[in-house]
C-alpha cells in the first residue's frame, strides 16, 4: 500500500474577496493548520497576512507564531510561502535577498523544514478575465532569485519545494539543484489550472507528460500535484496509481468556494484510500526524502 504525502495549503495570496474562507489571522490559521493535520495532512503551507489590511505580510515573526502554535499541536511539516512578486498581493518586487530574508530567518531558528523556491515566472491570467482583455501579473522568479533561494536552503539544510507552473520549470530547477552539492532533494510540485492560464488543465494525459520530462532531468526525485483555481480530485486515484502525492486546499481550490481546509483533506484522505494508498504521517514523509537524498547523492 503506497504511503501518499497530503500536503494542505490553508489560504494562498488571495484575500477574502477572491476566497472567502481562508483563515487571515494568526490564531485562526494556527487553527486551521491544526485541524488539517488531525484530518490527515503530513504537511501544511501557508501565507501570513497582516490583519489590519487583509494582505500577505511575510514577516518572519508572524511565521515564527504560526509555525510554532501549529507544531505545539501536531507534528506536521509547516512551511512559509515566499512575496509573490509581480502580482500587488505582497507589496512591490524586492530584491532577492529582501525577498528570502523571512525564510534565512527562520532557518536560522531550525524553524522550517522546506521551502518555497520556484524555478521560473509564469504569466497568471484568469481565463474568463483574459477573453474580456483584462489584464493578469506577471509571477517574477528572476533567476537571481532562485539562486538566493537554493542558497538559503543549502546553507541550512532546508528542502526546497519548486511549483512546476511551466514544464521548463523541471529543466530549470534540476541544474539548478546539481549546482549545489548536498542540498536536500527538491520536491517537484506539478501546477495545474482551469480557472488560470498557465500550465496543463488536470487530467492524467499531461500529468504523464510531466513525469516524463521529470524522468529525463531528475530521475527518481520526489514528486506532488497541485494548481491554483482547479479541483485536484479526478487527478487523485491517477496520481496514487504513479506513486506519487497530492496537495489540496483553498489556496489551489476554484476561487469563490465556500469550503473549509479540514473538509478537504478528509476527502483527500477518503479517496487516497479509494486508490489503493495511505496518507503518509510527517514522520514518514521526513523519511522519504531522506532516501531521494541519499540516492541523489549516489548518483551525483
Amino acid at each position: 500500500m503506497p504511503k501518499v504525502w497530503i500536503e494542505v495549503a490553508l489560504n494562498g495570496p488571495w484575500g477574502r474577496e477572491r476566497q472567502p474562507t481562508i483563515p487571515i489571522s494568526v490564531d485562526d490559521i494556527v487553527a486551521d493548520g491544526i485541524a488539517a493535520a488531525r484530518a490527515g495532512a503530513a504537511i501544511v503551507h501557508l501565507h501570513a497576512y497582516d490583519e489590519s489590511t487583509g494582505r500577505q505580510r511575510d514577516d518572519w515573526r508572524t511565521y515564527a507564531s504560526i509555525i510554532e502554535g501549529i507544531r505545539a499541536q501536531c507534528d506536521v511539516i509547516v512551511y512559509p510561502t515566499i512575496p509573490i512578486a509581480g502580482s500587488g498581493f505582497a507589496g512591490a518586487v524586492t530584491g532577492a535577498r529582501e525577498r528570502y530574508a523571512h525564510l534565512e530567518e527562520l532557518a536560522k531558528r531550525g524553524l522550517v523544514e522546506w521551502a518555497v523556491v520556484d524555478p521560473g515566472s509564469a504569466n497568471i491570467a484568469r481565463l474568463d478575465a483574459l477573453s474580456r482583455k483584462e489584464l493578469g501579473f506577471v509571477y517574477q522568479n528572476p533567476d537571481a532569485h532562485i539562486i538566493e533561494g537554493l542558497r538559503v536552503c543549502a546553507d541550512y539544510d532546508v528542502r526546497p519545494s519548486y511549483a512546476i507552473y511551466e514544464p521548463g520549470f523541471t529543466r530549470a530547477g534540476a541544474v539548478l539543484a546539481s549546482a549545489y552539492p548536498g542540498l536536500p532533494a527538491p520536491i517537484y510540485r506539478f501546477m495545474f489550472s482551469e480557472q488560470f492560464a498557465f500550465g496543463f488543465p488536470p487530467k492524467p494525459q499531461y500529468l504523464d507528460a510531466h513525469l516524463a520530462l521529470l524522468t529525463e532531468a531528475a530521475p527518481g526525485a520526489p514528486w506532488m500535484v497541485a494548481g491554483l483555481g482547479l479541483d485536484i480530485r479526478p487527478l487523485i486515484a491517477p496520481v496514487v496509481e504513479r506513486g506519487g502525492h497530492i496537495r489540496v486546499g483553498l489556496e489551489d481550490r476554484l476561487l469563490g468556494v465556500h469550503e473549509s481546509n479540514a473538509a478537504l483533506v478528509e476527502e483527500a484522505v477518503r479517496l487516497v484510500r479509494d486508490a489503493g494508498g495511505e496518507p503518509a504521517a510527517a514522520a514518514e514523509v521526513r523519511a522519504a526524502c531522506t532516501a531521494a537524498d541519499l540516492k541523489l547523492r549516489r548518483s551525483a
